[in-house]
């Protein structure tokens, strides 16, 4: 076999209406369709890995258990964002509870986690590394 790449990602909701008041209206996404929102104009995914839980916990709360009162996520994703602080503040004056706030991970990453209405980990992210011009 010779995967190519991730060809989509979509979450599935068991209640659509609050996934599409967070993905649209919160992240500005711009869904179209009826039943079934989505869009084909919003860059690939630049990463696949599997993580974790311990290390995902570690990255969240600083210690490698998942607190037993927070969902435990089956997925995470990553919206790159150019100011990841300003886009978290967006996200708690929606009305949205952050897990962390921006901050800068060892590896360079500036990132902000929180839960989604389905129980992905989101993440508002800054890479560096994206956006050289080399």
């Amino acid at each position: 076999m010779d995967v190519l790449f991730v060809a989509g990602v979509a979450v599935i909701s068991a209640d659509p209406a609050t996934s599409r008041n967070f993905y649209e209206d919160a992240l500005g996404l711009a869904l179209e369709g009826d039943d079934y929102r989505s869009t084909f104009s919003l860059e690939g995914t630049k990463h696949f890995g599997v993580w974790p839980l311990d290390q995902a916990a570690t990255a969240c709360f600083g210690n490698p258990e998942w607190p037993a009162d927070v969902p435990v996520p089956q997925a995470t994703i990553e919206f790159e964002v150019l100011d990841v602080p300003s886009a978290a503040a967006e996200l708690v004056a929606a009305g949205y509870t952050l897990i962390h706030d921006a901050r800068e991970e060892p590896w360079g990453q500036v990132v902000a986690r929180l839960l989604s209405p389905e129980g992905l980990l989101v993440g508002l992210s800054y890479a560096p590394w994206f956006h050289t011009t080399e």
